[in-house]
């Protein structure tokens, strides 16, 4: 995969590299800020953008701007936003931003080369892959609604895992559950929350996600791994 890089950390940006290249990527540039990101992005097609949330000269939203920049002029750019801890804001302007897929970690999971990696792959692929910690937030962040009072403790569950981008399948196996009964939790809770049916899982996490930003109940506390890749198969 085609890979440019916009961090400003010498030390973690080469890291990247090293890594991205040693796993079989073309790592077309690496940037220490977004002066000539969307000029880059255009000579060198990338398959996929990572990108620093705070990157110079005011090391304040400068990444996320560029990020919502490529959107604008490149929407199918897979995009993966890196952060040092959740910037709810900055998340919620990525995922009300249409386009394609969407990657939101927390730099910690770096650290972690194998699930990274595995990150890399499923955004390139167009999946949604947001940081569970992100995901809690929102999940917790706005009052109760109608709608969200709706939902059994189970479907709050259900929608939790969803929204991190997990598949049935991962949802069963996190929950000691079948597929089935999932399913039926994924169509009862889409139902409650006046949410179409749709073929894409991206669509799925991402519509879940813009409800709730505006006006979700807090989801029952549990401790989930990294999300993963929706399947189509299995979406309501």
């Amino acid at each position: 995969m085609r890979i440019l890089i916009c961090e400003d950390s010498a030390l973690l940006r080469e890291g990247l590299v090293r890594v991205l290249e040693d796993a079989g990527h073309t790592v077309v540039a690496a940037l220490p800020d977004a002066t000539r990101l969307d000029e880059v992005a255009s000579e060198s097609s990338p398959e996929l953008c990572i990108l620093d949330v705070r990157l110079p000269p005011s090391w304040t939203d400068e990444g996320i701007r560029a990020a919502l920049a490529l959107r604008a002029t490149q929407p199918q750019l897979p995009l993966l936003v890196l952060s040092q801890y959740v910037e709810e804001r900055y998340a919620s302007d990525l995922i009300a931003a249409k386009g394609g897929a969407l990657g939101y970690l927390l730099k910690d999971r770096v650290a972690d080369v194998a699930d990274f990696l595995e990150a890399i792959e499923r955004i390139g692929a167009g999946a949604t892959v947001l940081d569970p910690e992100v995901v809690a937030q929102l999940l917790s962040r706005r009052t109760r609604d109608e709608r969200m009072l709706r939902l059994t403790d189970r479907e709050r569950a259900v929608l939790s895992l969803i929204a991190e981008g997990k598949s049935n399948q991962a949802i069963a196996k996190s929950l000691f559950i079948s597929e089935g009964s999932v399913e039926k939790h994924v169509t009862s809770l889409f139902q409650k929350l006046d949410l179409e049916q749709d073929e894409s899982g991206n669509r799925r996490v991402l519509a879940a996600l813009a409800h709730l930003e505006h006006g979700g109940a807090q989801a029952p506390q549990q401790t989930f791994p990294g999300g993963t890749t929706p399947q189509t198969g299995a979406n309501r």
